[in-house]
């Protein structure tokens, strides 16, 4: 009963701000008799493609204690998600958008109506509806704010007749070239429509790679996502929700997405400690590589549809405990991004049906040689990668319930370089291994090529294992 009023009140009151906007579309109910619905809009006809083409590009902007996302997508429309901090009034977006030559916005998500998230909407509507190609639309979760930030976004969005959708659960947004579904906010609101925990929560998939935006959701909507979505919400890319907060960036949302790779987005010296340190724990007990604004800069992201490649202002540590060793880098640097290392998907890139073997007692036991995966290609080793061999270098893990004897196995690039792995080594459930390119003393965890060059091309290559008897155990490009 307090739900329903609370939740009528703040539709009223946005209804009221935007009376006559002929824009606003609320529970599906079109205030402009020439606009679509928020159905017709946000679930296209179209399938999405079967194999991925072009690449995406996801752009992690350093606003300092803020998240702003670029995306560009293969067909080369453009979505923004959130518009950092009230402070800088979009500055650093700006400046950003302006640099990569962006000159309209297809699509602007709010993730939800915090001042930290809807700093620059009035700035970046202003700016593309009167100097560049305009804003397609905007879509927001519908729970007002009573901040003259929010009301500077909505006299924009009423001054220059922007569609203005309120987006739920289960609507999708037709961002050409990648499949984009809406997971968040439910229907009904959660927790009587607290603004972190209704964001709009975002899944992007392009081809084989994914990448999970849950804004500033916390311990309720994560786990509303994991009961609801489970193995489904799995992401390549992970975006910390609420800054790196400890009350969100859960461990059941950490084992469910399972991300191979993580992104904070907070100030270097935030006031409210983030990242929290019990969130880089739950991220260093799983080994989830980790990238932060406030070290790493500007974040690029580009996916091919089969592997995800990060490039980054400056090479600081992704190891989540190690992160604040980092230097401090000022939201606005525009030095260039450098790529910095490749991840390809969780997924068991081998489909054909496990064979059965039988070992010397007679019993069948499952190949399992299909259980190696790849948790990352690191192609380009910091400085000159003849100089240093090791920092280029293959991470496998074995996704199984068995121990792979991977003694006599082979691995391989697209210019038939050859790497023998040792007689006796095993690699137990859920471990990985790092094959580094250059020498050293191998170990339960590390191996070493031995070459005296570089092995794995900065452009792109594939990654072949075979095993003792020359079958393919694995073979992914990147």
């Amino acid at each position: 009963m307090v739900r329903s009023r609370g939740v009528a009140s703040i539709a009223a009151a946005v209804l009221l701000v935007l009376a006559g906007c002929g824009g606003f579309v609320a529970n599906g109910i079109d205030s402009s008799a020439n606009q679509p619905t928020a159905t017709e809009t946000a679930t296209p006809d179209a399938p999405s493609p079967a194999a991925a083409n072009g690449t995406l590009e996801v752009h992690f902007i350093n606003v300092g204690q803020s998240v702003a996302t670029l995306l560009v997508s293969p067909d080369n429309e453009t979505m923004l998600i959130d518009s950092g901090d009230f402070t800088d009034d979009g500055e650093y977006v700006l400046q950003y958008l302006d640099r990569q030559d962006i000159d309209r916005i297809d699509h602007f998500v709010v993730s939800h109506n915090d001042a930290d998230h809807i700093g620059g909407n009035a700035a970046v509507i202003r700016h593309y509806e009167t100097e560049q190609n305009g804003v397609g639309a905007v879509y927001d979760p519908g729970i007002a704010a009573s901040t003259q930030t929010y009301e500077r976004y909505l006299d924009a969005v009423e001054a220059h007749n922007v569609t203005l959708y309120e987006t739920r659960e289960g609507d999708r947004i037709g961002f050409s070239g990648v499949e984009t579904t809406v997971l968040g906010p439910p229907e009904p609101y959660l927790e009587n429509g607290a603004r972190n925990e209704n964001s709009i929560v975002l899944r992007i998939e392009h081809g084989e790679t994914s990448f999970l935006f849950t804004g500033d959701a916390e311990d309720d909507q994560e786990a509303y996502l994991v009961d609801t979505y489970g193995a489904t919400l799995r992401a390549t890319v992970l975006k910390a929700g609420h800054h790196g907060s400890a009350s969100s960036t859960s461990g059941p949302l950490l084992d469910a997405a399972g991300p191979r790779v993580v992104v904070v987005s907070s100030a270097y010296d935030s006031q409210y400690g983030h990242p929290n340190n019990e969130t880089l724990q739950r991220l260093a007990a799983r080994s989830v590589p980790t990238y932060w604004t406030a070290t790493h800069g500007d974040i690029v992201l580009s996916s091919n549809g089969t592997a995800v490649t990060v490039s980054t202002q400056r090479p600081a540590p992704t190891d989540p405990l190690a992160l604040r060793s980092g230097d401090a880098i000022a939201p606005g640097a525009t030095e260039p991004v450098t790529q910095r290392a490749t991840y390809l998907p969780r997924s068991s890139p081998r489909t054909a049906t496990p064979v059965e073997t039988v070992t010397d007692g007679g019993t069948p036991t499952e190949n399992t040689s299909g259980d190696l995966i790849i948790d990352r290609v690191n192609a380009d080793a910091a400085g000159d990668d003849w100089d240093n061999l090791n920092d280029e270098y293959v991470v496998f893990r074995n996704a199984g319930a068995e121990p792979l004897e991977m003694g006599g196995w082979t691995v391989s690039d697209e210019a038939d370089h050859r790497y023998t792995v040792p007689d006796g080594f095993t690699l137990d459930p859920d471990e990985t291994v790092t094959l580094h390119t250059g020498s050293g003393a191998d170990t339960d965890t590390e191996l070493y090529w031995g070459s005296e060059r570089p092995i794995w091309n900065n452009g792109g290559d594939t990654v072949t294992v075979t095993d003792a008897d020359n079958e393919t155990v694995l073979e992914r490009s990147y």
